[in-house]
């Protein structure tokens, strides 16, 4: 594990944590230490166990073991509340306010359990005091109702009740995964504050752009575990962090065969173009072929189930289309999924999958009375063909009139799954299959994925498991906040591109128009990537219609040797490098205002072309980041 030494003595020391839900780890031996005058990052994959550590420290969660020391002495925060008292608080993506109540009032609502009288002109009167400390004194009317707040508003609503509980430990856990890259700005701002105020706060994020930007040291989680503690950010690359996070180096980006079960002659199953469904889902868009394991990879929070439950008209679709068999289906609405040949597996099996007070029998038959009009059609023999399955699963067959409550989460996975395949369907999407069910259940689940793709069924499945996706499938589309930035053959990815591709990035749109600008002035081919030894990850292209296209697609991956500038990418040197075919292309280094990397933007342009002066082509990428995010970058 790597260690760090302190500058100086921790506010709040945690070693040993452990927690378990029933038997299975969600922390195992993790540890942290945040100091005043400091924002520490807090890293993880999905399922680190990031979140979970920041709600026991905020006492949330008791921890299963281990010890928490806050300010020198043991914390014993039973509750939020203990840990409120004592001077921690969390600042969540989804606050904790009470909607009806304005918002002085929401800022010392904890407040109204202490005994006593309140002035509420003294309270007003501290209420600008925080705000001003914050430099927001004019931004918030006291007396509108929270519920009427943008999300940022919220969030500044949360930070000052922790303020006005003298909070000397504050936890932001995803708190910009809403915010417009304006209001992450505004909100950087406050946590500077609090940090020169001496402050020591904690930032859980899956953004690596935006850590960079914020914090001081990085703790890193991997499975439970901490495997790097206050690491200082400075000096720190997006590999460095990744390779912490998935455990290994970076190998071999063809470590398997395509295969070739699926060719591009099969009929598509199911087409999504477009697909918008506010907030999350922004424009997403592919297809699934018969017989295909798709996989759709992202991060939590990126809108992967809010895809499917979109596609499957459970959540509103405002926009984008949903083909199934080349017919157009009717946006939200289930029932009409279902007929055109849709099966959906959600991700919370108790709450979204099972009706707690029916049968097995009865829950394997609930999508036939949504697939046929009426009931009792060929009852006799869907029974025996249910049989048939639930013991090729390992289910007890003479356990069909038992509650299905009775039987472990695996089981109960194999009956939902189970309900599906019992009315054939043309595509079967499951999100999470194997969150909660041990390693026998989860092989099980496999190989009948893959069965039942053999037989022609599509497959589309959501997991936050890297990789299970890269073992399961054979194609991953990659989406990153609520977009489909990626398209790939899974055996062209690791783990640690697929987070590369997968990881937010809140200087997308900027460098995008910086990339189409430079080509409507330069043509060409404008391009922004990362690079990691021989391996290019393409981010972003923009190309003019004048030049020949250069074979660069944004979210593919490629070895330097595939690509039209395979000299370029392998020298990085100062000024142009020309190609064997006289292409002239120029890299430079993009990083923010700290000087953390996040990549390279090049311009290439085609024998014979003019070439823009290098250094002042580097000179306004190096100005990126002095020029507000939301105004427009002039070519």
């Amino acid at each position: 594990m790597v260690d760090s030494s302190k500058s100086h003595e921790p506010l709040l020391v945690a070693r040993g944590i452990t927690r378990l839900f029933g038997n299975a780890y969600a922390l195992s031996d993790a540890s942290i230490a945040l100091c005043r005058h400091e924002i520490c990052g807090l890293l993880g994959a999905n399922g680190a166990g990031k979140s979970t550590l920041s709600r026991i420290v905020c006492g949330h969660l008791p921890a299963s073991s281990g010890e928490i020391l806050f300010k020198g002495a043991p914390l014993t925060a039973g509750s939020a509340r203990d840990a409120l008292r004592s001077g921690i608080a969390l600042v969540a993506q989804e606050t904790s306010l009470a909607p009806d109540m304005s918002v002085l009032e929401n800022i010392f609502l904890p407040s109204y359990a202490l005994p006593g009288r309140l002035s509420f002109s003294q309270l007003r009167h501290k209420a600008r005091a925080i705000l001003s400390e914050l430099g927001h004194d004019h931004a918030l009317p006291l007396d509108i109702e929270v519920r009427r707040l943008s999300t940022a508003q919220r969030q500044l609503v949360e930070i000052a009740k922790a303020l006005a509980l003298n909070a000397d430990l504050v936890i932001f856990d995803e708190p910009t995964a809403s915010l417009s890259p304006l209001e992450v700005d505004r909100l950087f701002d406050i946590m500077g504050r609090l940090k020169s105020s001496g402050k020591a706060l904690a930032f859980v994020s899956h953004r690596l752009e935006e850590v960079f930007a914020i914090t001081d040291r990085v703790t890193i989680l991997r499975e439970g575990k901490t495997v790097a503690e206050g690491v200082p950010t400075v000096g720190l690359t997006q590999a460095d962090v990744i390779r912490h996070m998935v455990g290994r180096d970076i190998g071999n980006v063809y470590r398997k065969a395509v295969s070739p079960a699926v060719t591009n002659e099969q009929a598509v199953a199911l087409e999504v173009t477009g697909l918008h469904a506010p907030p999350i889902v922004r424009d997403v868009s592919f297809t699934v072929r018969k017989g295909e394991i798709l996989g759709l990879g992202g991060l939590v929070g990126a809108g992967r189930s809010e895809s499917a439950e979109a596609i499957f008209g459970l959540r509103h679709r405002s926009g984008g289309r949903v083909l199934v068999g080349g017919k157009e289906i009717a946006p939200n609405s289930p029932i009409a999924a279902i007929r055109a040949g849709l099966g959906m597996v959600a991700e919370d099996r108790r709450t979204q999958n099972i009706v707690p007070d029916m049968t097995v029998g009865e829950n394997l038959f609930l999508a036939q009375m949504g697939k046929h009009r009426g009931f009792g059609r060929g009852h006799s023999a869907r029974r025996k063909q249910a049989h048939e399955l639930i013991s090729r699963l390992g289910l007890p067959t003479d356990r069909m009139d038992a509650n299905l409550l009775h039987f472990s989460g695996g089981m109960q996975q194999k009956v939902v799954i189970a309900r599906w395949l019992l009315i054939e369907p043309e595509v079967l999407i499951l999100d999470e299959p194997t969150k909660g069910v041990d390693i026998g259940t989860r092989q099980t689940i496999y190989e009948l994925l893959r069965e039942v793709a053999e037989r022609g069924i599509a497959v589309v499945v959501i997991s936050s498991d890297f990789e299970e996706l890269l073992g399961l499938c054979e194609r991953i589309v990659v989406v990153s906040d609520g977009y489909t930035i990626a398209d790939l053959p899974a055996s062209r990815l690791s783990e640690e591109s697929l987070t590369l591709l997968a990881a937010p990035r809140s200087s997308a749109e900027r460098n995008a128009a910086f990339l189409r600008d430079l080509v409507a002035g330069h043509g060409g081919t404008a391009f922004w990537g990362l690079i990691d030894e021989d391996r290019f990850v393409c981010l972003a292209v923009a190309e003019s219609a004048r030049s020949a296209p250069m074979g660069l697609a944004a979210g593919h991956v490629y070895l330097a040797h595939e690509t039209a500038i395979p000299l370029a990418l392998a020298r990085r040197q100062p000024g142009y490098v020309t190609e064997s075919d006289g292409r002239s292309t120029v890299l430079t280094p993009l990083s923010n205002r700290r000087g953390h990397d996040l990549g390279w933007i090049g311009l290439s342009l085609p024998a014979g072309s003019k070439l823009p002066n290098a250094e002042t082509l580097s000179a306004r990428v190096a100005g990126l980041f002095d020029t507000p995010q939301d105004e427009k970058i002039n070519a």
